[in-house]
């Protein structure tokens, strides 16, 4: 048969022709416009206490509380001492508490695999969807996943339910926090996919003109049939211009799992550093014929790491010594909440105070605070439990460990392998087995666990004793790769030359040993560096770093119940972000760009005398203003990178005296109280080059508000922290200043997220419109809705002049 085609039928032919191609290109686009990891922490009901109905889908919250995650239970509630969390948890409630979740599958997705993703449950979660058990995470730290798939119901509303139990105390020896306190995401992927946390990425060869990059892959066929794919890998450099690539064609078997590896070479590389942190990206497609089904992108920096008893710690071949901090995971006033941007601040803090290092005691972090890491270039010791199989607290990890340290070891080690800020891994601390002979095979057992998911790495973990028993653990240093001391460093020069080949860390110190920790660190080359306990104060492990007259009760915080203390105080930066005088002694010991800082020593009262605590440094302020103490002497410390520093009040000259190495880089005045101002002087061949000042102020009159950021995104998870201090009408803050604050908010584009002042013995709710100044200071942390426009918050005081700030809230911070 001959068919002859007309014009007009020709040109209907290439119409339709052109729709149907329309049409493919359409639902191509439809299918690959499918973000794989979509953010699900919008829109949630909540009940705090046991409701265990609430897992089945038709059961009734309306009554329910409605709120966004990240959601932490026990900061919205009040202090007491007769609370089960006791000092260690500081106090705070705990108990049980269920989320639920209504949503809808569109049909884009059928034939995808769903699963649900959370970042961090404190505790013991149980998830059901649609009714159904999916299981129990025990551990509170670490992140887990569900397969939905077989549940979903595309013809009506699914419902996701969340039972979270932190009933059972004490279970940790710091504030845990309670709830769904990190992300929650949705990802949905075709049937071949990339496997979750399934790309590793190194860079074993580094030279000035290329870096080779090894890229692990591993990929999973849940269909009945064989699959011909292709995995291509695509680098992008800082400036986000393609850096290398690499394509790879398997036959993947059906059921089946295969890792296969790349190298991409990248030339001129630009590395991760403290001072430079690049960042590259590696975007993995699958390809099945030209068609993209899967693909994930991976940052990662191209640096290298290397531990030696020659040359210490090298990062790209410099030796760094480490001047660390331990850092526990709340986010002071917010609780345990981790938004991203309190993520973000907290790495900015501890690296502005001039640390190059933290360590996350005692458990991963969240995914946000390592990007920060990364991005701003702070090193990582990425630790994973606080105790091995001894318990320290009734209801801690030890009751966990057989079944679950491996799991937990895992999810840690594979989710963050690809980050170059962290540099070792921590496997425990102060393990309460440690003299046992089975500690040493627990080690090993764990060690080689880590190695086999990252060889690039060193594991440590943090020992200690009080006691004689020093060299018995040098087998349980052995199954490790560095040796991590926990306020025993003073013990290193005698053990290097007992065990030469020991790499050392002091993973904790006391913060009034910062300068000796600081000599050790650098007149050996054995030892890499200091962490002291800790960057920040937090909340738990309450009065730890106190300091109290002798009036009060005394004791370490093991030794009693200190309520209303309810935090740490042995912090370099206080619970608002407030640098200690501390912290700038110790980043002058280790840092260059800080070299003058004038500070008071609180004086003793009169009949009583200021006693410290272990953890503690003698109470120091920025303050001039001691009324009561004219013509006593007070102490004036002046702590100076210059030869000399002189010392002047109301311009008459106090003194001068050298601050170099063998004066600890410290002078102390001692000066006859009166109001005026203070003036330390840094002193150079005798000329006067730099000027610290402290001001005595007038009346509490008025408020200074100052917001870390005045345009915060319209996102519903942004912040901006407003510090509030008092000051007098000249504008003088007024250090002594304790009024009651009254915070109001107006527009609809943000809300009070938390309010507070760094006073660990304050019992006032972090949740309210109202709190104490404390040493003339207080902090409001306002959080954006999901709506455009100007947030307004005006703070009044009795007798103060009103004083109001606007933040903006933008869909967009272009």
């Amino acid at each position: 048969m001959i068919i002859i085609l007309t014009n007009r039928y020709k040109n209907m032919l290439k119409h339709l022709s052109i729709i149907l191609l329309l049409c493919c290109f359409l639902t191509t686009t439809a299918q690959e416009s499918t973000q794989r990891k979509q953010l699900f922490d919008y829109d949630w009901n909540f009940f705090l206490g046991d409701v265990p109905e609430a897992k089945n889908p038709n059961f009734e919250d309306k009554g329910w509380r409605k709120l966004d995650l990240p959601h932490d239970w026990s900061i919205e509630g009040k202090l007491s001492a007769t609370n089960p969390t006791g000092g260690a948890g500081g106090y705070f409630p705990a108990g049980i508490g269920w989320y639920r979740k209504s949503f809808n599958i569109p049909s884009t997705w059928k034939g995808k695999q769903v699963s649900i993703y959370f970042e961090g449950v404190y505790m013991n979660s149980e998830v059901f969807i649609n009714g159904k058990s999916l299981g129990v995470y025990p551990y509170g730290y670490s992140s887990f996943k569900y397969d939905l798939t077989p549940y979903l119901d595309f013809n009506k509303e699914n419902v996701l339910s969340v039972k979270v139990d932190n009933s059972k105390q004490q279970n940790s020896r710091w504030y845990s926090g309670s709830g769904i306190y990190r992300h929650v995401w949705m990802i949905i992927t075709d049937e071949v996919h990339i496997v979750d946390h399934g790309i590793g990425i190194t860079t074993p060869e580094i030279t000035p003109e290329k870096a080779t990059t090894h890229i692990t892959i591993k990929v999973k066929n849940e269909t009945k049939t064989t699959q011909q794919i292709s995995i291509k890998t695509q680098l992008f450099d800082p400036n986000a211009k393609n850096a290398g690539a690499n394509e790879t064609s398997i036959e993947l078997p059906a059921d089946s799992e295969k890792e296969i590896e790349q190298v991409v070479t990248v030339s001129n590389p630009l590395l991760w550093s403290l001072e430079n942190p690049h960042l590259y990206q590696a975007q993995v497609q699958i390809l099945k014929g030209n068609k993209v089904i899967d693909v994930t992108k991976n940052s990662f920096g191209i640096r290298s790491i290397k531990f030696t008893v020659e040359n210490g710690f090298q990062l790209n071949g410099k030796t760094v010594k480490i001047n660390g901090g331990c850092a526990h995971h709340d986010n002071g006033i917010l609780g345990a909440v981790a938004y991203d941007r309190a993520e973000e601040r907290k790495v900015e803090l501890i690296k502005s105070a001039g640390f190059n290092a933290v360590r996350t005691a005692h458990n991963p972090p969240s995914e946000a605070f390592l990007d920060a890491c990364d991005r701003l270039g702070l090193l990582v010791m990425d630790e994973s439990f606080d105790g091995w199989k001894e318990s320290k607290t009734t209801h801690d990890y030890a009751t966990l460990f057989d079944n679950w340290w491996q799991r937990d070891l895992e999810s840690m080690v594979l989710r963050d392998r690809n980050h170059p800020a962290i540099i070792m891994w921590s496997i425990g601390n102060e393990i309460i087995e440690r003299k046992k002979p089975e500690a040493i095979e627990t080690a090993k057992m764990m060690v080689d666990c880590v190695h086999k998911l990252d060889a690039t790495r060193p594991v440590t973990s943090a020992m200690t004793t009080w006691d004689a028993d020093w060299e018995i653990f040098d087998p349980l240093f052995a199954a490790h790769d560095i040796g991590g001391y926990n306020y025993q460093l003073h013990r290193a020069p005698l053990d290097h030359k007992r065990v030469s080949s020991r790499v050392i860390v002091q993973t904790e110190s006391y913060p009034r040993e910062a300068f000796s920790n600081w000599k050790l660190v650098q007149n050996n080359s054995y030892i890499i560096g200091d962490f002291v306990w800790t960057a920040m104060d937090y909340l738990g492990e309450s009065g730890i770093g106190r300091s109290f007259y002798s009036n009060e009760k005394p004791g370490e915080h093991w030794e009693g119940d200190f309520f209303p203390w309810h935090g740490a105080y042995c912090g370099d930066i206080d619970l608002l972000g407030w640098r200690k005088p501390i912290s700038h002694y110790r980043s002058m010991l280790y840092n260059d760009d800080e070299k003058l800082y004038l500070a008071v020593r609180e004086p003793n009262p009169e009949k009583l005398e200021i006693k410290e605590t272990m953890w503690s440094v003698w109470p120091t302020w920025e303050n001039w203003n001691w009324k009561g103490y004219e013509g006593k002497n007070i102490e004036v410390e002046v702590y100076s990178k210059y030869p000399k520093v002189r010392l002047y009040l109301n311009d008459k000259l106090i003194g001068e005296q050298e601050t170099t190495v063998e004066q600890e880089f410290k002078a102390k005045f001692a000066v006859p109280y009166t109001s005026g101002k203070l003036r330390a002087v840094g002193i150079i061949k005798d000329k006067e080059v730099e000027t610290k000042i402290l001001q005595t102020s007038g009346n509490a009159a008025k408020f200074m508000l100052k917001a870390d950021r005045t345009t915060i995104l319209a996102n519903g998870q942004d912040l901006s922290y407003i510090t509030v201090e008092v000051s007098d009408k000249d504008g003088n803050p007024v250090p002594n200043a304790d009024n009651q604050l009254q915070f109001n908010i107006e527009g609809n584009s943000g809300v009070i997220a938390a309010i507070g002042n760094a006073n660990l013995q304050d019992v006032n709710q972090y949740t309210g419109t109202t709190c104490k100044a404390w040493h003339g200071r207080a902090q409001v942390v306002i959080k954006s809705t999901k709506k455009n426009g100007n947030i307004k918050l005006k703070v009044s005081a009795p007798d103060l002049e009103d004083s109001f700030i606007i933040i903006k809230a933008l869909k967009s911070k272009s």
